[in-house]
């Protein structure tokens, strides 16, 4: 069995400052490893203004922009590339809508935040964003191809390909 046969997608999720000064990093991963995702890029990183400019540009004439580039730049983040069956949407229900007060009890935003810029993680909203934003934050040789051996007890044989 091998999962890169073209029916998997790839997203990726930003552990937020906010949940890096509050030591959520294990609790957020461990959501999407529950569910039986794959992580395939982990990395910490700082955002400097040129990534921020790129991956909010539709941001960019909002007035509050420059506090969310100010709030996205006190603290290092943690970039993470997910792999599974329909990802984007699997890992957004699992993330909750970005008013994170009014996100669903067991979300991670409806367990862990109140706010809607602090809210805890971002996460790609659809498949073609998703593959813009992985090859922002991730290079080609930091994303991993591996078997995942517990496949055949997240997806049926024929979702497998």
């Amino acid at each position: 069995m091998s999962e890169d046969k073209g029916i998997f997608e790839r997203t990726l999720v930003l552990i937020k400052p906010d949940a890096i000064q509050r030591g959520l990093i294990g609790q957020i991963t461990g959501r999407f490893e529950m569910k039986g995702l794959k992580l395939v890029g982990l990395k910490m990183m700082s955002l400097d203004e040129a990534v921020l400019r790129e991956h909010y540009a539709h941001l960019i004439d909002k007035p509050f922009f420059a506090s969310l580039a100010n709030f996205m730049q006190s603290s290092p983040v943690v970039a993470m590339c997910w792999e599974g069956l329909e990802v984007v949407d699997a890992v957004r229900r699992i993330t909750g809508i970005t008013k994170a007060r009014e996100a669903e009890a067991g979300s991670i935003r409806g367990d862990y935040a109140m706010s809607v810029s602090c809210n805890v993680i971002h996460a790609s909203d659809s498949v073609e964003n998703a593959e813009k934003e992985v090859k922002r934050f991730f290079n080609p040789d930091e994303i991993h191809s591996y078997d995942k051996s517990e496949y055949v007890y997240v997806y049926a044989e024929d979702e497998r390909g």
